[in-house]
């Protein structure tokens, strides 16, 4: 059992940073993913970033790149922001994926995969 919990949310100006972290209870997802989702207001859900926590590979979502990254330091992933727009408004999520088949990393980009998830963290970016 993997709990996460995240923190770092909060209210900023556009153009502004924040940096969200997520802690994990158990370290069992090190042979897995952790990704970061984020669902703004009326919206689905969508994946903004994960890490594979075995070799450290990245990817990002297209409305992210070159402002967001994501980092690991032991049981916490955080999720770096800047430059942030008001259109990235939305709960943040951090969720947990703790067993990925070698050469399947694709499986990190759904949601569905993910075993375990954090309750969020609120980002508000006003203009």
């Amino acid at each position: 059992q993997v709990q996460l919990v995240e923190s770092g949310g909060g209210s900023v100006q556009a153009g502004g940073s924040l940096r969200l972290s997520c802690e994990a209870s158990a370290s069992d997802y090190r042979s897995g993913c952790v990704g970061w989702f984020r669902q703004p207001p009326g919206q689905e859900r969508e994946r903004v970033a994960y890490i594979v926590t075995n070799g450290g590979g990245t990817n990002y979502a297209d409305s992210v790149k070159g402002r967001f990254a994501i980092s690991r330091d032991n049981a916490k992933v955080y999720l770096q922001m800047n430059s942030l727009k008001p259109e990235d408004t939305a709960m943040y999520y951090c969720a947990a994926k703790q067993h990925l088949p070698y050469g399947e990393s694709w499986r990190c980009s759904e949601e569905y995969e993910y075993n375990y998830w954090g309750q969020g963290t609120q980002v508000t970016v006003s203009s």
